[in-house]
């Protein structure tokens, strides 16, 4: 299957985009001891880009009907590639925290683009699986960074490390602008898999033709639905804990472990790698066991439940002795957040009838989370630098998963119908009788 290199490409996107997220924190000791910054500080920093990040997905989400997901997602990449090197040249707070400001706007293209990339290149029966796989790149960039970082940082120094990781986007961006384009007008994708594209990303119902209503809906109107804010409560406590670790996870294992740098990077890793494995798994499940009615009826709100659930986890983490117990919780809890998530995208897809409306809902869902994204480094600074321990933070981060657990099992079981065009998409478990 050729499409197999379109899930690869925005895959890699992905890892690209969060290795240059986590260069920060795993560069955090020498850039802290450089400019004495403190954890209070550390924490602005650490959030910085989710600044404008949240400030821009909706903007973006807007636009990507209009300018085009290949546009979108390559013009993005330019820019955060050049935000990264960017942070090389930096004097102090002000200026690091300018290029985490750059870095966050232009990060904001990739994942509503990329919902739409993934509803018009793959059917119905593999989003699961893609889009686990593209936000898996969110563990995989993670665990490549933080080896990656942590080892051009013991070598080279820091300021060396953001310029090699600068120019690791732009080799990225000559392949994306060479290879990229809808199924349609792809000229290497053959004629039998580009038929089945088209025919079965909507559903292979027999007897149903789908409708594509090309108009997308209103920002109003889909934030009057139910099941959107569903999704985005979920996302929200999901994503709380993702970049809880995200940010402090490097700086938790030096402080409770006494690790070196190198060490914190290797160990950072492992949780992501495997996590990328697990999740993998879990969304193949998911799409073999659900039939297409239970897909467009929300059945995957039971996967994110479930994976809501296994992060609370993260209460053990404390409590551990072994640093091999340490990893395994780290890696249970980051399985359950990072794959719940990517499920709650696949989600919104599943729910929403019209194609049109897709990259809409990924921007207002991801808005969502990456708001609580934002506090979460900022709060976890504050506590840690209030208790001089991490329990309090974990504790918060558990509460918020018993919230998106509940949220997704009672605001997501509507389907999400079109604003305008004709008559709403009708699949079996919508009609009603007469």
């Amino acid at each position: 299957m050729k499409r197999t290199w379109i899930a690869l490409l925005i895959f890699t996107a992905v890892i690209i985009n969060y290795v240059d997220r986590i260069a920060l924190s795993i560069a955090s000791k020498p850039i802290a001891a450089e400019f004495g910054f403190t954890p209070v500080q550390m924490g602005y920093l650490f959030s910085g880009f989710l600044w404008t990040y949240v400030l821009c997905l909706i903007p973006i989400g807007l636009l990507v009907e209009r300018v085009g997901a290949k546009r979108m997602v390559g013009g993005g990449i330019a820019i955060w590639s050049a935000a990264t090197v960017m942070t090389a040249a930096t004097s102090g707070f002000g200026s690091i925290l300018m290029a985490r400001l750059v870095m966050g706007a232009s990060e904001a293209s990739t994942f509503p683009a990329c919902g739409r990339i993934i509803r018009d290149w793959f059917p119905e029966k593999e989003r699961g699986l893609v889009t686990t796989l593209f936000n898996g790149g969110s563990s995989a960039g993670p665990a490549i960074g933080a080896v990656a970082t942590a080892g051009l940082v013991e070598y080279a120094g820091w300021r060396s490390a953001f310029v090699v990781l600068g120019i690791v986007g732009y080799i990225w961006l000559i392949a994306w602008l060479y290879w990229y384009a809808t199924p349609e007008k792809a000229k290497w994708l053959s004629e039998q898999e580009r038929q089945k594209i088209i025919q079965e990303r909507n559903g292979n119902q027999p007897g149903i033709q789908a409708t594509i209503i090309a108009r997308p809906s209103s920002l109003r109107f889909l934030l009057s639905q139910k099941s959107v804010w569903g999704l985005v409560v979920t996302q929200a406590c999901l994503v709380y804990t993702a970049y809880l670790f995200l940010t402090w996870l490097p700086s938790y294992l030096q402080s409770t472990r006494e690790l070196s740098t190198m060490n914190t990077g290797y160990l950072t890793a492992v949780p992501y790698l495997i996590t990328i494995v697990l999740g993998v798994m879990i969304a193949w499940t998911s799409d073999r066991i659900l039939s297409s009615e239970s897909v467009r009826a929300g059945g995957r709100r039971n996967f994110i439940a479930a994976m809501a659930v296994l992060s609370l986890l993260i209460l053990l983490a404390p409590v551990v002795s072994e640093l091999w117990e340490l990893l395994l919780v780290l890696t249970l809890v980051l399985t359950g957040s990072t794959t719940g998530a990517g499920l709650n995208f696949t989600l919104a897809s599943d729910l929403l009838r019209n194609p049109a409306d897709v990259s809409r809902v990924i921007a207002i869902t991801a808005l969502g989370g990456n708001l609580f994204g934002l506090i979460a480094p900022i709060i976890t600074g504050y506590v840690v630098a209030a208790t001089g321990s991490y329990d309090w933070a974990f504790a918060v981060a558990a509460s918020l998963l018993v919230v998106g657990a509940v949220a997704t099992l009672t605001l997501t079981r509507k389907p999400i119908n079109p604003e305008f065009g004709p008559d709403p998409v009708l699949f079996p478990e919508d009609m009603v009788k007469a």
